[in-house]
């Protein structure tokens, strides 16, 4: 997962660069900010001098996922204050990601946090290398604010094939997005989480009132 940080780094802090601000942004916004796609998103923001509120409305809107990722992640076993505060700041969707799988079940604190720092360590570097690095591209150069969706397409062929005797999940979030888009564009992430929560608590209820065969 680190290295796969590594080309999506360098491509935020070449489009850094290319966007017209200065080198440490990249480095700044990665170390403090850590919220991968809403950093791509900020570039724009930023450039376009963008008021406080409107920013502080986009940020809610991209990062609200994070309050369900909170639900199921193994915060519960990382211990002490300091711990707790950083795994909280630092769980990203690929933290997620690693620690939902089932070989992560038994990972003890130690283990959850490490892999957090060396995450945001891989994220904070690449974008700073990234930066300058960046003034090397051609201007014709294209495609490199892609390589989030790549990661985050081969998070999702992981999590299926995680979940292989289970693919009502994974269906239920795509339609639940598929329906976000087609009624509320503009807002499709908070909708869509809305859907899928929704759809999974109906799901939960009508299995609970289901009757049982001995």
């Amino acid at each position: 997962m680190g290295l796969g940080f590594l080309p999506i780094g360098l491509a935020f802090g070449a489009l850094v660069v290319k966007a017209g601000l200065d080198w440490w942004w990249a480095g700044l916004s990665a170390a403090l900010v850590y919220a991968g796609s809403f950093e791509f998103l900020l570039i724009g923001l930023v450039t376009a001098a963008a008021p406080p509120a409107t920013i502080a409305a986009t940020a809610f809107m991209v990062n609200v996922r994070h309050v369900f990722y909170a639900l199921s992640s193994p915060l519960h076993r990382v211990t002490g204050r300091l711990g707790k505060a950083y795994g909280t700041f630092a769980l990203t969707d690929e933290a997620y990601a690693l620690t939902a799988g089932k070989q992560a079940r038994s990972w003890p604190s130690r283990r959850i946090l490490w892999m957090q720092v060396f995450m945001h360590l891989y994220w904070a570097g690449s974008a700073t290398a990234g930066a300058p690095l960046g003034a090397l591209i051609p201007d014709g150069v294209t495609g490199l604010d892609f390589a989030l969706t790549a990661l985050f397409t081969v998070l999702t062929i992981d999590a299926l094939r995680d979940r292989r005797e289970d693919h009502s999940t994974p269906a239920l979030a795509l339609l639940s997005a598929l329906v976000a888009r087609l009624l509320v564009p503009g807002q499709l992430l908070l909708t869509a989480f809305v859907l899928f929560t929704a759809t999974l608590l109906a799901r939960h209820c009508a299995s609970r009132r289901r009757p049982s065969h001995a």
